[in-house]
């Protein structure tokens, strides 16, 4: 594993912890709207932090893709009496699967990954322009 890669997956840990930290803090002092919708944006934005951290080399629409669909997977699955159940058994893992589903959710997941697909998409490509030029 090349320094690089140690130091994106730190930095990815890192902003995944911040995220959360951030999603936890406007709840506890938020209610309504923005308390609803910054969460579930943020929480889209720790699955790309994870699906990055699995594979630091993956292409950002692809991570983007793959992150939409997990959390569009586990918000239809709050469908099922599944994660409601989960939820009665351990607090930590209700966080991870929720409990209730909410259509307003399936819409933010994708608007706070969106927004680390355009940022990974312009660090790759100013990445690889200077890894270009220094070659030249």
């Amino acid at each position: 594993m090349s320094f690089s890669v140690r130091w994106i997956r730190l930095t990815l840990v890192v902003l995944a912890v911040v995220f959360a930290t951030a999603a936890y803090g406007i709840r506890a002092v938020m209610d309504g709207p923005i308390e609803q919708y910054s969460g579930a944006a943020l929480s889209g934005a720790i699955v790309y932090a994870i699906v990055l951290f699995i594979r630091p080399s993956i292409t950002p629409w692809i991570a983007g893709v793959i992150a939409v669909a997990y959390c569009w997977f586990i918000e239809f699955a709050q469908l099922t009496p599944i994660p409601a159940t989960i939820f009665q058994h351990s607090w930590f893992a209700g966080q991870l699967v929720g409990a209730q589903f909410d259509l307003v959710d399936v819409t933010w997941y994708p608007i706070g990954i969106l927004l680390f697909v355009a940022a990974h998409w312009y660090l790759r490509t100013r990445s690889r322009s200077r890894a270009e030029a220094s070659v030249r």
